[in-house]
């Protein structure tokens, strides 16, 4: 059987439409580039003729700085896009504010939009490669590959091992496609938050839920700590900050007085003292900065492998 070395997409809108050999390539290729950004001279010329325009509709500090940062280390030529500083204030459709950076001869587009779907619509519109690097409550391909992949450094086979997230389920894109990416890689998924931020749908994904915060981490091997989404939920969830810490919150009283070591991550920005601790963050049980680290490879390994589709 001959080995697949291309993505089956020329996007990556979401981990719904990656298929098992896609995360692979995807891993196999982020391997390869992490090597690279742990050498003294952390750039290769893989992109040198490539140009990538980032348009953020949405604040993002890490998201934002993991892309630019990866593609600068592959030597592409970036343009920056914030909307609060542009002619989207003004009134310019998307389409017109995309169309007119790609008159410029913009090769891939990475965005971020609060609109669910507004990645799917541009690639349908425009020539160019798209990167969702996140869409309203939808989807954030890139933060649940790096999730995986550090996942994988832990426990290499994640077929059959059991994964908790916990937290803000409801509002969470990271939270969708994490489940997308560890049910096609066969893991066991658990989610675990207050029934208010638990979405009714989320059985009929393959997941298994649970209220109670000490028996949900007694079940997991590996447990992805959400925040709450504050800023995208229009009614209160939840009683208080307060609360939600005192019995969803967790911190390392708890984690020790398990009966296993439990792997501790967290995509950020973290909330500390309301869903992790301080002392659980940064203990020994936490990838949270192998997770930083492992973004630049896996944004690195997704923009090479779909320059590769335009060629």
């Amino acid at each position: 059987m001959t080995e697949i070395k291309e993505l089956s997409s020329k996007h990556i809108l979401g981990i719904k439409d990656l298929n098992a050999n896609d995360l692979k390539l995807i891993f196999e290729t982020a391997k390869n580039f992490k090597e690279v950004i742990n050498r003294p001279i952390k750039k290769v010329p893989s992109l040198r003729d490539v140009t990538i325009a980032n348009l953020f509709f949405e604040n993002s500090t890490r998201t934002r700085i993991s892309f630019e940062l990866a593609e600068k280390r592959l030597s592409a030529d970036v343009v920056n896009f914030s909307a609060g500083s542009s002619s989207v204030k003004k009134g310019e459709t998307l389409l017109d504010t995309v169309n007119n950076i790609l008159s410029m001869k913009v090769d891939m587009v990475v965005m971020r939009h609060p609109a669910p779907g507004a990645c799917a619509f541009l690639a349908k519109n425009i020539d160019a490669n798209i990167v969702n690097a996140g869409d309203g409550t939808h989807e954030h391909p890139t933060q649940a590959l790096l999730d995986a992949y550090s996942m994988m450094e832990i426990i290499p086979d994640l077929a059959g091992k059991n994964i908790l997230i916990v937290g803000d389920i409801k509002h969470s894109r990271v939270a969708l496609s994490n489940i997308f990416c560890l049910k096609k890689l066969g893991a066991n998924v658990k989610v675990c938050g207050p029934p208010t931020l638990i979405p009714k749908f989320i059985t009929s994904l393959g997941v298994s839920v649970e209220y109670d915060i000490r028996k949900a981490l007694e079940w997991a091997d590996i447990a992805n700590v959400l925040r709450i989404q504050l800023e995208r939920q229009d009614i209160k969830f939840i009683p208080s900050l307060r609360e939600y810490a005192q019995y969803f919150g967790i911190n390392k009283q708890l984690l020790d007085s398990l009966n296993k070591d439990i792997t501790i991550m967290h995509p950020g920005p973290i909330n500390r003292g309301v869903e992790i601790s301080s002392d659980v963050a940064d203990s020994d049980q936490s990838i949270i900065l192998q997770q930083v680290e492992n973004g630049v490879a896996v944004r690195m390994a997704v923009l090479y492998l779909l320059a590769a589709k335009r060629a």
